[in-house]
């Protein structure tokens, strides 16, 4: 068995030196779900209650969706901005912050909702509510991260240096779209929509 995983790791790390893509890929599958077992264990669970459904679509979402969409920004960026300075690393993790930022924490909920099987209007009422305020946070943190990133590591190794950084931003994920509106955020939106129902 062991022999059996060193050849997977041969296999994987020999690809992972041709298209760098496929690191990120693997690491996302990875990191994805431990971000999501992570979040369960911290709110009570264990191996015997683990909802490992929830950790699968973690898995799918973060090296099949997550991954090559990130590389593909981190391909972009180093295209527009060859340069590896503090200067240039601070206007790529702007310039993420206003383009890549949204589009993720969007197509997060958008994508995990849609993977429970939630119909494409509860999707869009999920996102609605929990995206704008996720994407807020996340605008505290990333810039920092990917100044260093993008200043600092080199172009094969961004997607994985990132993989590394959002174990915490996973699991911070995994609680947002866990999280249930409290009666007093659903009171308030009803109360926001009760006037455009009354005026229709």
């Amino acid at each position: 068995m062991a022999q059996v995983l060193r050849q997977l790791q041969n296999v994987v790390t020999a690809q992972g030196k041709l298209h760098p893509m496929v690191k990120g890929a693997v690491t996302y599958a990875l990191l994805w779900p431990t971000g999501s077992l992570i979040q369960q264990t911290l709110e009570g669970r264990n191996l015997k209650n683990y909802d490992w459904a929830r950790a699968l679509r973690f898995s799918l979402f973060g090296g099949l969706y997550v991954a090559p969409t990130l590389y593909g920004w981190v391909r972009l960026s180093s295209a527009m901005w060859p340069q590896t300075s503090l200067r240039v690393g601070i206007v790529k993790a702007l310039t993420e912050q206003i383009s890549y930022g949204p589009f993720a924490c969007i197509s997060f909920f958008m994508g995990m909702s849609l993977l429970e099987r939630k119909s494409f209007a509860e999707a869009v009422e999920e996102t609605k509510q929990k995206a704008l305020p996720t994407y807020k946070v996340g605008i505290c943190v990333w810039p920092f991260i990917q100044t260093l990133n993008f200043s600092l590591v080199p172009e094969h190794n961004r997607v994985v240096f990132v993989s590394i950084c959002s174990l915490m931003w996973i699991i911070f994920l995994a609680y947002t779209k866990t999280r249930q509106l409290s009666h007093d955020e659903d009171t308030v939106n009803a109360d926001a929509v009760a006037p455009i129902i009354q005026a229709a």
